[in-house]
């Protein structure tokens, strides 16, 4: 978790976020150089470049397009860290730094999470697929994390523990702040603990259509 979430370009503030992005020169850059175009409608996945909400160089509100996963390498191979802990962030030598002075927001419709009801033997296994955002809201915005990459910027999503009734589907949520959260969240002279009272917990969970 979370590991999909869907942009609904009907939703008009979803729509002009991706359009804002798309006219950036990074957009182009990760098309030209990197081959990967930016999404802009329907699901997000792992990898796939995306716009997110940061700080410009004036400390204001502003959209770039990012790579979703943080890089490390294991056993000589890439891989992409598409989640951070909460729990850890600001510890961890991988994440510490952007948990203190880079932190930014994901704008999605809603996000996805896959049951994982216990089998048999004590394990567990892939289950219905759910619809999940904060209820009376048509944006749910993710809090992230981002960095630079080889000129590139990229972004992980923060995970926290679930609330009692998404406990049921995982044993993890994203955290998610309400929108008149979104600035004081992306400014480096905040701190990000005394952000974390505001997350918003009511959430609207429903399967996905098959």
């Amino acid at each position: 978790m979370c590991t999909r979430y869907f942009m609904d370009r009907d939703e008009t503030v979803i729509s002009s976020i991706i359009d804002t992005a798309l006219t950036t020169k990074l957009a182009r850059k990760f098309q030209i150089d990197l081959s990967k175009p930016m999404v802009t409608s329907g699901e997000v996945h792992p990898t796939d470049v995306a716009p997110v909400l940061a700080p410009n160089s004036r400390g204001e509100r502003a959209v770039y397009p990012m790579k979703w996963g943080f890089t490390i390498t294991v056993e000589g191979k890439q891989k992409p860290v598409v989640n951070v802990r909460i729990e850890t962030a600001s510890a961890k030598p991988l994440f510490s730094d952007a948990w203190a002075k880079h932190r930014c927001v994901v704008p999605a419709s809603w996000y996805f999470e896959w049951e994982h009801p216990k089998d048999g033997s004590g394990g567990s296994k892939k289950g219905d697929k759910y619809v999940i955002q904060p209820k009376g809201k048509s944006i749910t915005w993710l809090c992230g994390l981002y960095r630079m990459e080889n000129g590139y910027p990229v972004f992980a999503v923060i995970t926290k523990p679930p609330t009692e009734e998404l406990s049921r589907i995982h044993d993890r949520m994203p955290l998610m702040l309400p929108e008149d959260k979104i600035d004081d969240w992306i400014s480096p002279d905040n701190d990000p603990d005394a952000l974390i009272e505001y997350a918003l917990t009511d959430m609207i969970a429903e399967k996905a259509p098959e």
